[in-house]
């Protein structure tokens, strides 16, 4: 199988996943394929909930339409057309320990090491077990050549040559630890940001809403803080933001930001707060579920500097000034097929093992 075929295949795949939105899942077409897969993905998303109860139907039919924007074959050949696949004869085996706090989070690892022509051993989250073999099986089906080549496994991991693996900062150590002598990508907590310079329109901010609320902002591409000038006004914030308080409904973010609440309060911190959001003054990055931490800043380049020397704290930096490695607001949870998680080039990895 060579990469036009691996890039044909995971296109295939993305116009499929086109079928599960937001706005509906609507079956396209009788194909085989649809024939056999689209009432088990349906099935599967509408049951998601009941095995991870933050996979809302919604927040999975999210990740769904990001991945159908994604992988497109213009996209799949961009993307790949940076690399030098020369030595796809050298196939290795990679095992990829995934983390699970949003759907399909471990989707890029998964698709970067097929693309580069490998294998993979894939050791899942228990948060998020249930797509990935789905998905697998499809791919089989498009391309016989798939079978051999993707393994699941709860157990010890054993015969492979690389490990790309995700998890928190102590889990990482771990990580370090056991596969120390392994070539390895090794991914611990990260945190995005985003910068107001109170300039911003509505829109713009609610935009930035999405960046906050989306997947209850467990993502490490969730908005965790924000960064605003000196006596900036609030009010303009929660005014935009006004149009998610439906997010406390959902009785898991609502007992987050009700535990939270009093903690702070018999804790005596200043806090803002809506209603169903919390602001709170503080240095660090990764801010509880239900709150947002912020920070003044004086000078915009003073801080821009700051970012960049706490960048391996930081996932991404949402701001609408026009700098070049900045996301725009609205756009955190739909990154780029070379939008690499923790700036590290999987690609790259993976051809030079």
């Amino acid at each position: 199988m060579n990469l036009e075929q691996r890039i044909e295949a995971f296109a295939k795949l993305g116009d499929f996943f086109g079928q599960f939105t937001p706005n509906g899942i609507v079956k396209k077409d009788d194909s085989q394929l649809n024939t056999l897969f689209f009432d088990a993905f349906k099935m599967q998303i509408e049951r998601a909930q009941e095995f991870n109860g933050w996979f809302t139907k919604d927040n999975v039919l999210k990740a769904f339409e990001s991945w159908n924007k994604a992988l497109t074959k213009d996209n799949l050949i961009t993307w790949t057309s940076a690399y030098n696949f020369s030595n796809s004869n050298n196939v290795k085996t990679v095992a990829i320990i995934m983390a699970g706090n949003i759907p399909l989070v471990g989707f890029h690892d998964f698709l970067s090491v097929l693309i580069s022509g490998h294998n993979t051993i894939v050791k899942q989250s228990s948060n998020d077990k249930h797509f990935l073999p789905l998905i697998a099986k499809f791919l089989e089906h498009i391309n016989p050549s798939f079978i051999n080549k993707i393994t699941f496994t709860e157990n010890k991991l054993t015969n492979f040559d690389t490990v790309i693996a995700t998890g928190s900062n102590n889990t990482a150590r771990y990580f370090e630890h056991y596969f120390g002598k392994y070539p390895s990508i090794i991914r611990k907590n990260r945190n995005s940001v985003a910068i107001l310079t109170g300039n911003e329109t509505k829109e713009e901010l609610e935009a930035l809403g999405e960046d906050i609320f989306q997947y209850f902002g467990l993502g490490c591409r969730s908005v965790s803080k924000i960064f605003v000038p000196k006596d900036y006004n609030f009010d303009l914030l929660f005014n935009a933001l006004f149009k998610f308080n439906n997010i406390i409904n959902y009785k898991k973010y609502e007992n987050n930001y009700d535990y939270n609440k009093a903690v702070y309060i018999m804790s005596q911190f200043n806090i803002i707060e809506n209603g169903f959001v919390m602001l709170k003054e503080d240095s660090n990055y990764a801010s509880p579920i239900a709150t947002v931490f912020y920070e003044f800043y004086n000078s915009f380049e003073n801080l821009r500097q700051k970012l960049s020397e706490e960048s391996e704290e930081i996932q991404c930096i949402a701001c609408n000034e026009n700098v070049i490695d900045f996301v725009k607001f609205g756009e955190t949870q739909h990154p780029k097929l070379w939008n690499y998680a923790d700036d590290i080039d999987t690609i790259a990895f993976l051809t030079k093992i």
